[in-house]
């Protein structure tokens, strides 16, 4: 039976990444877990103060351990997108919006890396021709070309047998083998309201909730790190959730409506 950890979005919180570790390191020696993968549902950076460190503390851990695999978030795609030698804007970002925006966080990112922003700190939404220039000239030359080649390299999803690993969500009625990455990176009301079992148990993050929920054919391990709450870490086993805390595991309860197909 599948046994995994994973984690829900980070947002640039190097302690508190660490911190979860820590529980998954002390779970994994009490319950012997030692070929179980530690999955991040993506989201390593924007809003919170150390995106770089996350991106090269993981960079780290990815090298020297076979079991860490990182998946990309919405916000890890706009800031890939932005260092392109020609920046682009995601264009599933909602109209009026851009990855400078406070909403949005990129400059928290940005100034990680001890890129000057400069006005674009108060005019929020960032500004076209040689403003935006500028700053990109200046990013690209601060941001390492390996942490950019990193981000580019990182992988949609996970499928390991009952359970389906991803950022954002995905798109009810469609094979898993066959999502496209607009909508692992960025759904949210078509998948949310479709109660239908999905073939496997959807591991998310994305869209915030006040605790880790279970909701029979999901669950949602965004707990809110890009607004200053805690990152949130599980251990599942087939379709089991248990949340892990100082004091050891706390079981997720399944809706008792909820029946999956079982093939």
């Amino acid at each position: 039976m599948t046994r995994v950890y994973a984690i829900g979005d980070i947002h640039g919180h190097l302690d508190a990444l660490r911190r979860v570790h820590r529980l998954i390191e002390a779970d994994r020696r009490f319950h012997g877990w030692d070929d179980a993968p530690v999955v991040h549902l993506g989201d390593l950076v924007d809003r919170g103060p150390d995106s770089a460190g996350v991106i090269g503390w993981l960079m780290a851990e990815a090298a020297r351990r076979r079991d860490i695999v990182v998946l990309q978030g919405n916000h890890d795609r706009m800031m890939r997108l932005f260092l392109q030698p020609e920046p682009r804007r995601d264009p599933c970002l909602r109209q009026g919006l851009t990855w400078f925006h406070p909403r949005v966080g990129g400059l928290s990112a940005l100034h990680s890396y001890g890129v000057e922003t400069g006005d674009l700190d108060e005019a929020g939404a960032g500004r076209e021709g040689s403003d935006l220039a500028a700053l990109h000239a200046r990013a690209t030359e601060k941001v390492p070309a390996a942490h950019i080649g990193w981000l580019a390299g990182l992988q949609n999803a996970l499928r390991l047998d009952a359970v389906f690993l991803v950022h954002a969500g995905i798109r009810p009625g469609v094979p898993l083998d066959r999502q496209q990455e607009d909508d692992m990176l960025w759904i949210r009301d078509a998948f949310h309201t479709d109660p239908r079992d999905h073939g496997a148990l959807v591991v998310h993050g994305h869209t915030p909730v006040d605790a880790v929920t279970h909701y029979g054919n999901r669950v949602n391990l965004d707990t809110g790190a890009g607004y200053g709450y805690p990152i949130s870490a599980v251990a599942i086993e087939g379709r089991n959730v248990w949340q892990l805390e100082a004091g050891g595991r706390v079981a997720l309860p399944v809706p008792d409506s909820f029946r999956p197909c079982m093939d």
